[in-house]
């Protein structure tokens, strides 16, 4: 792997980390219900859904899915509506408000299930991942399966700093927040709004398609 590429690569790289997007508004509304460390369990979960998506493109699994439109639709339809359902959740069940969050351990892995499987059910990350990659890989040296997995690892890496980030910069507002309790009761519409809202979102954006 060329040493070029590689900082070429990171740049690009850091620049789409730090691009708002779908991963980003479920960390925040995630640490704003649940404090920094529950915005630091999703941000780990869609890491891990990241890395699923990583394999995927070098097994070629994306370009198989990008050549049946009708199970490519189906899929993101899905993902969409588990946005919803939990933002609908999150309004039915805001979390308890004190001056320190706490996330219990079985919450916990429900948050990291969560980041998961809306960043695994979301193949617009696959495709980018299949056509990303593969522009920053050399020729000769490494093998191109190994290149492009060594590509993703540092992508993922690097987006979960920016999402960890993210997560305690939720955290410190949401303690600003439960220190005004006018303020305070909001918190779990307001993540709970920014999950439907995402999920309307790309569900729609789908369907005008």
């Amino acid at each position: 792997m060329e040493a070029a590429n590689l900082v070429l690569f990171l740049v690009a790289a850091l620049a789409l980390n730090l691009t708002p997007g779908p991963d980003m508004l479920y960390v925040l509304a995630n640490g704003l219900a649940g404090g920094g460390r529950g915005g630091a369990l999703a941000a780990l979960g869609i890491s891990a859904g990241c890395v699923v998506h990583a394999v995927a493109a070098v097994a070629g699994l994306t370009a198989l899915a990008a050549t049946m439109p009708a199970a490519l639709m189906a899929i993101k339809l899905a993902g969409a509506a588990y946005l919803i359902w939990l933002g609908i959740d999150a309004w039915r069940h805001p979390p308890a408000l004190t001056g320190r969050a706490t996330v219990a351990p079985g919450a916990g892995l429900r948050i990291f299930r969560q980041g998961f499987v809306t960043n695994a059910l979301n193949p617009k990350v696959a495709l980018f991942f299949l056509a990303f990659l593969p522009q920053f890989v050399s020729a000769g040296g490494w093998p191109t399966p190994l290149q492009i997995l060594t590509l993703g690892a540092l992508f993922i890496v690097q987006g979960t700093i920016v999402l960890l980030a993210v997560a305690l910069a939720a955290g410190a507002l949401r303690r600003q927040l439960v220190r005004q309790p006018r303020l305070a009761g909001w918190i779990g519409r307001i993540s709970g709004s920014l999950m439907i809202g995402l999920g309307l979102r790309l569900a729609l954006g789908e369907l005008r398609r």
